[in-house]
């Protein structure tokens, strides 16, 4: 005859390998969604663009930003991480990133909106880079599960350019 512990203990190791195996498929299942998001971001004005000491180039703007993520949510997500980064290139650097405006969607009824903001980062180059300057406005995100590993995607869009001078607010 088997004790109590020892069939507490058979109970408990199958009882935690279901488990195991259901995490598992869960995050195994999130391989077969295929989402499909949306982003528009417009810029609404430069607020400013000045030089500041030593000899960095400042910019403030306002934006709108319309999104529909709500197909990255499946049943297995807890949340997205978002932001909002400006790419450019300078002679120094092939690919210069400034985060702009950040935020976490804990749910899917929150994944579709429009906001209107101002960057909530400094947008500041070191050097005086930055007059006339195209750059891309990039919406990223991560998808943080329940079980499993988190993945990243970006959403991509150009045609953004700086002003020719400098000015204040």
């Amino acid at each position: 005859m088997h004790s109590f512990v020892y069939r507490a203990n058979v109970l408990l190791t199958f009882a935690l390998t279901i488990l195991a195996l259901m995490c598992v498929i869960a995050s195994f299942s999130d391989n077969f969604n295929f989402p499909s998001p949306s982003a528009e971001i417009q810029i609404v004005k430069f607020n400013g663009f000045q030089k500041k000491p030593p000899g960095n180039d400042e910019v403030s703007l306002t934006m709108n930003i319309t999104a529909d993520l709500q197909s990255l949510f499946t049943w297995n997500t807890k949340q997205l991480f978002i932001f909002v980064a400006a790419e450019y290139e300078t002679p120094q650097n092939s690919l210069n990133q400034v985060s702009l405006w950040d935020a976490i969607i804990p749910a899917k009824e929150h994944a579709k909106f429009w906001i209107q903001t101002k960057n909530k980062y400094r947008f500041v180059d070191q050097g005086s880079n930055l007059r006339g300057k195209e750059f891309n406005l990039t919406l990223h995100w991560h998808v943080m599960p329940k079980t499993g590993k988190m993945f990243a995607d970006k959403l991509v869009l150009s045609g953004f350019r700086l002003p020719e001078e400098h000015r204040r607010g």
